[in-house]
């Protein structure tokens, strides 16, 4: 569907990051009354053009969701419409009132989740890649952030500009495939680039990084379709692959690898590889085992089998997602059922329709949000940091 940008009345900021802004929305044309809410990504040509690859990465992730949207899946947005000027260009996906996952996290009292919890959100996150990867895309971007909460209280995945068309190899096709002297020379060089002190005196060391969780990396210029492996450099680092670090080339294991991060986060309220910088957070990633706490579980063991260094050997390597469903933590999920669960362990208020209807008299124009001397002052700031949301809510066991 072709959306106006002129129809379109933000009611508030949901997000703002390096590819553009988040607003909660509706079209004041078709839905007045702002009965049906949506979010629209917004990002600015001229911020896009100072950016290193930036407007491909917009463009990209439109015709990702615009194929989501050909295939429907129910962990997975569809594209509701869009709409494109000579200053932007923009996107609306259906409205996730529940945020997302690491805010729901911190409401915890003690910041996690329980097995049980992280047993519900893990099925679904498995669903959504397992159909993203028999679609030929590499996602590259899970984390926390990136898992919203519907209505309904189930998850969906969003943000899709990192992600990659890839095709995917058979472990011997790998073998065949490999050049050792080549890869034997990239991993030299990155060693050098993250290791000075193992290739000789360090001549400018890596500047600290500004917080992981809202700085992607992008290393060099890619193609973002037709590749059987990528050697391109993406992700937010706390997740970030052995393979990505090493520049080995990757492909859809580091989405395993990934989940394995984001469990040990939901088990434990933190990152198993975060070092004080970028430097050490990769060391880690490539040499430090995750430290585990108390007896082992089937959970434990999940994470260990995610989180193996080697891709070859990773859980869900060779036959993908079926392999992490067969994992004796996920014994008596009905995977096909999953969207018949009617009490999710979180439901978002329905007091969100209150504050819905009372954010429509306040409305703003998306174009006088971004010329910043006309913004008016009725604007709502963005939505609260993390520090301010209360940590006092409680899950329900399913």
């Amino acid at each position: 569907m072709e959306l106006e940008l002129d129809n379109l009345r933000a009611m508030k900021v949901l997000g703002k990051g390096a590819m553009g802004t988040v607003f909660l929305a509706h079209d004041r044309s078709r839905d007045p009354s702002a009965s049906c809410p949506f979010a629209v990504k917004v990002v600015e040509k001229a911020s896009l053009h100072a950016k290193l690859d930036a407007d491909r990465r917009a463009r990209w992730e439109l015709s990702v969701l615009t194929r989501l949207s050909d295939s429907a899946h129910p962990f997975l947005p569809t594209l509701i419409g869009s709409f494109e000027t000579v200053d932007f260009l923009g996107w609306a996906v259906p409205y996730c009132p529940g945020g997302d996952l690491n805010v729901l996290r911190y409401r915890q009292i003690d910041h996690v989740f329980s097995p049980a919890v992280i047993r519900f959100y893990l099925a679904e996150i498995v669903c959504a890649l397992d159909h993203l990867h028999s679609m030929g895309i590499c996602y590259r971007d899970l984390k926390p952030e990136n898992v919203l909460i519907q209505q309904s209280g189930h998850v969906t995945l969003t943000d899709f500009d990192l992600s990659r068309a890839l095709t995917r190899l058979t472990v011997k096709s790998l073998i065949e495939t490999a050049d050792v002297e080549t890869t034997r020379r990239r991993h030299r060089r990155n060693l050098t680039r993250f290791f000075p002190a193992a290739a000789g005196p360090e001549k400018k060391g890596l500047k600290k990084a500004k917080s992981a969780r809202v700085s992607p990396m992008s290393r060099r210029k890619e193609s973002f379709s037709g590749g059987e492996r990528s050697n391109s450099f993406v992700g937010t680092e706390e997740y970030v692959s052995p393979e990505v670090v090493r520049g080995d080339g990757h492909e859809f294991a580091v989405d395993w690898w990934a989940l394995g991060v984001l469990t040990y986060e939901m088990l434990y309220g933190r990152t198993p590889f975060k070092g004080k910088n970028r430097k050490e957070t990769f060391r880690n990633v490539m040499m430090k085992p995750p430290e585990f706490i108390g007896k082992r579980t089937a959970l434990t063991d999940l994470i260990e089998r995610l989180l193996e260094k080697d891709p070859t050997r990773r859980l869900g390597y060779h036959r993908g997602a079926s392999e992490i469903k067969r994992h004796e933590f996920f014994r008596g999920v009905k995977w096909d059922l999953l969207t018949d669960v009617l009490r999710p362990p979180f439901l978002p208020s329905r007091e969100e329709e209150d504050v819905t209807l009372k954010l429509t008299e306040n409305g703003f124009d998306i174009r006088h949000y971004f010329a910043r001397s006309s913004v008016p002052p009725s604007v709502p700031s963005p939505s609260p940091s993390l520090d301010e949301c209360p940590h006092n809510v409680s899950f329900t066991e399913f």
